[in-house]
């Protein structure tokens, strides 16, 4: 049984983002990812106890593919700005269906102030992740000084990121996405 509970939670988490996908975080049922997953309610209830717990699985994992991924991207960066940035964007993981669920499941949370309270938490990490890798860029002379810190420009990032994938919920472009938002990073980030 134990063996078995690292592929039941992968098979229940592969299920939820289809359903999730599919039908939007809200309107999604315990008996719905359980169905999908091939499980009863008893496998959903050994691994997860609410579907906010599972999305908040999911979150961590896409996640930590995407930071490993632009991480990897950056192994061995250009010092020219907007190649870097290049670099970065090309690595992003751009899937539409994982920006409907995530941007479903926040504005969920934005009614549910402990649900926010924990997503904030784990956007927070993210940050924190991405302001270390941008800690150098905060150096360069000629940044608006809310930009100056590496949190500051993290922020910065993060809001012209998911302002972007907006316009590829509408116009679901993924190579006008990237192109769009490697010019937009260039611009924030070259002002030496």
């Amino acid at each position: 049984m134990t063996r078995r509970r690292p592929e039941t939670r992968a098979r229940l988490l592969d299920a939820a983002f289809s359903v999730f996908a599919a039908r939007g975080f809200g309107r999604a049922s315990i008996e719905e990812v359980c169905e999908a997953a091939g499980y009863t309610r008893g496998a959903f209830y050994s691994n997860f106890d609410t579907l906010d717990e599972l999305f908040f699985a999911l979150y961590t994992e896409r996640s930590e593919a995407i930071a490993h991924r632009v991480a990897t991207g950056l192994a061995h960066p250009s010092a020219d700005l907007p190649e870097l940035v290049a670099q970065a964007v090309q690595a992003l993981i751009v899937d539409r269906d994982w920006i409907l669920v995530s941007t479903d499941f926040r504005l969920y949370a934005a009614r549910n102030p402990e649900v926010a309270a924990a997503l904030r938490a784990h956007r927070n990490q993210l940050r924190d992740a991405l302001a270390t890798s941008l800690a150098p860029v905060t150096a360069r002379s000629g940044l608006p000084a809310s930009l100056r810190t590496p949190d500051g420009l993290a922020r910065a990032v993060m809001a012209i990121h998911d302002g972007a994938t907006t316009e590829l919920l509408l116009d679901n472009d993924p190579a006008r996405f990237r192109s769009w938002l490697a010019d937009l990073l260039t611009a924030l980030l070259d002002h030496s």
